[in-house]
């Protein structure tokens, strides 16, 4: 058995680039994990037939083949050829389609546990080509800290992380999916060219104030459809929406915040240097 946790990452920036051939969009964003964790205990044992089952705390996710974790469990086994039963228990704290990551780094979670457990069958490169094959944010998770992520987010570039606190703000019953969000882009006559993402790196490697260059495309996207957005935004300017949303974050701790019943505020967070490790 081992546990492993999983932060939750925000996009300091998220910039749109071009739409592949594929259907992705190529991307540059500076992402950066935070002190919010998911919880995975995995456990496995040999069997004739492999099975995976999971379980977890939350309602608002399926604990089935649909589920992330559960693809991620039977890719290893694809690739490993091992014959197991793996049970996986989710201790489910980032909010569901936040734009967090928090399916993607379970996923990385599910991939480097059974790893662990398993002996290490998979080096570095390989494990990171089965993230990349499951979606978009996992490599970023499984690297951890600050990083810049390119292509449609699996090619990854270590950065610098610096200290500041965070505090989040979600609309309890609004979530947004990447493929909304990217599609309103697509559908923008206009669309910026900010070069944030070159200017948050310039300010990162100098250890400066990176408040003035937070910035993300698909909050331009989406913003004005949603009034929930809105109300986030008219009480702190200076938010901004983490990848497809519908979550916003400041670089600050907020003590005193009266959103009302509707939102969820998670304070006292942190960056952090690290992605998913086993902490047992």
């Amino acid at each position: 058995m081992i546990k492993i946790k999983c932060p939750a990452k925000i996009n300091l920036t998220l910039e749109i680039v071009n739409r592949r051939d594929d259907g992705f969009h190529n991307i540059k964003s500076v992402m950066q994990m935070i002190s919010l964790y998911d919880y995975l205990t995995i456990s496995t044992a040999e069997a004739k037939n492999s099975s995976i089952k999971l379980a977890g705390t939350s309602n608002e996710i399926p604990y089935n083949e649909k589920n992330l974790v559960w693809k991620a469990a039977d890719l290893f086994l694809k690739e490993t050829g091992k014959n197991l039963n793996i049970d996986i228990f989710i201790e489910k704290n980032i909010p569901v389609a936040a734009g967090l990551a928090g399916g993607s780094t379970d996923a990385a979670g599910t991939l480097l546990g059974l790893n662990e457990i398993t002996g290490q069958p998979l080096n570095e490169e390989k494990l990171n080509n089965l993230c990349a094959s499951l979606g978009s944010d996992l490599n970023v998770c499984l690297q951890g800290g600050c990083t810049l992520a390119t292509s449609r987010g699996e090619i990854t570039q270590k950065l610098p992380v610096i200290q500041s606190s965070v505090t989040l703000i979600k609309p309890k019953y609004l979530g947004i999916s990447a493929g909304e969000a990217y599609k309103k882009y697509a559908a923008k006559e206009f669309k910026p060219q900010n070069n944030m993402t070159e200017k948050m790196i310039d300010t990162i490697n100098k250890q400066a104030d990176i408040k003035p260059f937070l910035y993300n495309d698909l909050e331009y996207a989406v913003f004005n459809d949603y009034p929930e957005l809105q109300k986030i935004k008219s009480m702190f300017p200076d938010s901004i929406m983490s990848g497809s949303g519908s979550t916003y974050f400041v670089l600050e701790n907020l003590t005193n915040t009266n959103f009302g019943a509707d939102f969820q505020v998670i304070n006292n967070l942190e960056f952090i240097s690290c992605g998913v490790s086993n902490i047992s």
